[in-house]
C-alpha cells in the first residue's frame, strides 16, 4: 500500500511523497502528511477499539448459554470484561473520554437487562445507537455533508477543504453511504432476532455483523478516498492566505 502524496508548496496540483512518508503505514498525520489509512482509522477511531467493544457481548451471550440462560451471571461478566478492557486502555493511555463510554455503555446495557428481566434487552442500545448512526449518516449526505468527510477532515487539520474539490465530495459521500449500508444491515438482520428473544441469534450475528462488516466498509471506504486524494488534492492555498472556508 503506498503512501499518500503531499501537495508541493507552492504547486497545489503538483503531488510528492516526503521522506516521511517512504513505506507503508507511515506519516507525521499534520495537516497534508499523512495516509489515507491513518486518517480512516482515526475517523473511525482505530481497529482495536472495534474489537475491544465486541468482547463484552460475546462474553454476556456466551456466560447466558453456559449457565442455563442465567441472566445475572452472564450481566456479571459483560461488566467485568468490560472493567478489564477500560483498565487495559488506561493503560495503554487512550483518552479517559473512549474508557469511559466504552463502559458506560457495556453498564447501561446491563442494567436495562437487570431491569426488564429480558437477556436481548442488553442489545437493545446497540440497535438504537445503530439505526440513529444510519439515519444521521444518512442525512448527512442527502444535505451534501456528508459526515465521514468532516471526520477525515478533522484529522489532518483542514475540515473543510475536501468541499472545495468535487472528486473529493463525490468520493466522502458514496464513503459515507457505505457506512449508512453497514448499519442499516445490521438493523434489518438484528430487530427480527431482538424481537423474537432470540439471544443466542443475536449475540452470534452482532459479532458477525460488528467489526468484520466494518472492517469491510472501512476497507472499501478507504479505497474510495485514497483514489480521491490522490488523484484531485484539496489546493493548497498560496503562503499567508488562509484556506477559504466551504459552502
Amino acid at each position: 500500500m503506498n503512501p499518500e502524496d503531499t501537495a508541493r508548496e507552492g504547486h497545489p496540483h503538483h503531488l510528492a511523497i516526503p521522506p516521511s512518508l517512504q513505506g507503508p503505514g507511515h506519516g507525521s498525520g499534520k495537516p497534508g502528511d499523512a495516509t489515507t489509512e491513518q486518517l480512516m482509522a482515526q475517523a473511525i477511531g482505530g481497529w482495536r477499539g472495534l474489537i475491544d467493544s465486541s468482547v463484552p457481548g460475546a462474553v454476556f451471550v456466551v456466560a447466558y448459554l453456559v449457565d442455563s440462560h442465567q441472566l445475572t451471571p452472564a450481566i456479571w461478566a459483560a461488566v467485568a470484561s468490560g472493567a478489564v478492557i477500560a483498565v487495559l486502555r488506561l493503560l495503554r493511555r487512550q483518552p479517559l473520554r473512549q474508557v469511559l463510554s466504552g463502559f458506560v455503555g457495556i453498564a447501561f446495557a446491563a442494567w436495562l437487562a437487570s431491569r426488564t428481566g429480558k437477556a436481548e434487552d442488553f442489545y437493545l442500545p446497540g440497535l438504537f445507537i445503530s439505526g440513529a448512526y444510519a439515519v444521521v449518516l444518512a442525512i448527512s449526505c442527502v444535505v451534501g455533508h456528508p459526515v465521514l468527510g468532516y471526520a477525515v477532515g478533522a484529522a489532518t487539520g483542514d475540515m473543510s477543504g475536501w468541499r472545495k474539490v468535487p472528486e473529493q465530495r463525490r468520493a466522502y459521500s458514496l464513503a459515507t453511504w457505505i457506512f449508512v449500508g453497514q448499519y442499516t444491515l445490521k438493523i434489518v438482520v438484528l430487530v427480527p432476532l431482538y424481537l423474537a428473544g432470540e439471544v443466542a441469534g443475536l449475540g452470534f450475528m452482532k459479532l458477525i455483523l460488528g467489526w468484520p462488516v466494518l472492517a469491510l466498509a472501512a476497507w472499501l471506504s478507504y479505497r474510495i478516498i485514497r483514489k480521491a486524494r490522490a488523484e484531485a488534492p484539496v489546493p493548497v492555498p498560496p503562503e499567508g492566505h488562509p484556506p477559504a472556508l466551504s459552502d
